[in-house]
């Protein structure tokens, strides 16, 4: 995990680079020119509902969430931590306004390039181009394991499931939005969680 003071430009590009495909230094160096690490606040809305989305974003420290309000009530669709990319798809291809919000769970760095550079930058580097498909390869393959887990597992083993990917996150997402993530409701979360759910006699 990448410290603040570990959170240069470079730092992050270079994180990038291991974690998804190695970016050459001509690459990294246009990277450097036309995007930008913001520093924000626990509770900093990177997408609001109803917004165009033109820019994508990498959690270099941090943590955020997607979600919708329907009929007053708040679904988490999904969660972006450490070394992960988070956008809104739908608005951000389609360029339509994005039905969902995304926003911080903890004081955060985050690096984001803006549409229309990663367009240019992907002309211009194979190399971007081969990141740029990653991301998106590898966002669709987590929601098309999200859709298959909500209609096949069971609550126990979507949470397991969940655990096994993040075992930290109870203690660094409100359980109420992991509730609302499995498709759960907050009492069968505790249920679930309850040592004598887990080791009947």
């Amino acid at each position: 995990m990448l410290t603040n003071e570990d959170t240069s430009l470079y730092t992050i590009l270079e994180a990038i680079s291991q974690h998804y495909t190695p970016l050459s230094e001509e690459c990294k160096q246009d990277l450097m020119r036309c995007s930008a690490i913001q520093r924000l606040e626990k509770s900093t809305f990177l997408v609001r509902e109803g917004e165009y989305a033109d820019k994508f974003y990498f959690i270099a420290s941090g943590a955020a969430r997607a979600f919708y309000v329907k009929e007053g009530k708040d679904i988490t669709a999904w969660f972006s931590f450490e070394n992960q990319f988070i956008n809104a798809l739908d608005s951000y291809f389609r360029n339509i306004p994005s039905p969902h919000y995304i926003e911080l769970l903890e004081p955060s760095v985050v690096w984001e390039i803006s549409k229309s550079h990663a367009k240019i930058l992907a002309q211009q580097h194979s190399d971007f181009d081969n990141l740029s498909k990653k991301i998106i390869l590898s966002t669709l393959l987590a929601l098309n394991d999200r859709v298959v887990s909500l209609q096949f597992a069971t609550a126990k083993e979507r949470y397991d499931s969940l655990l096994a990917v993040r075992p930290d996150i109870t203690n660094r997402v409100p359980l109420n939005y992991i509730s609302s993530f499995l498709g759960i409701t907050d009492e069968t979360l505790s249920r679930i969680r309850n040592p004598k759910y887990n080791n009947p006699k």
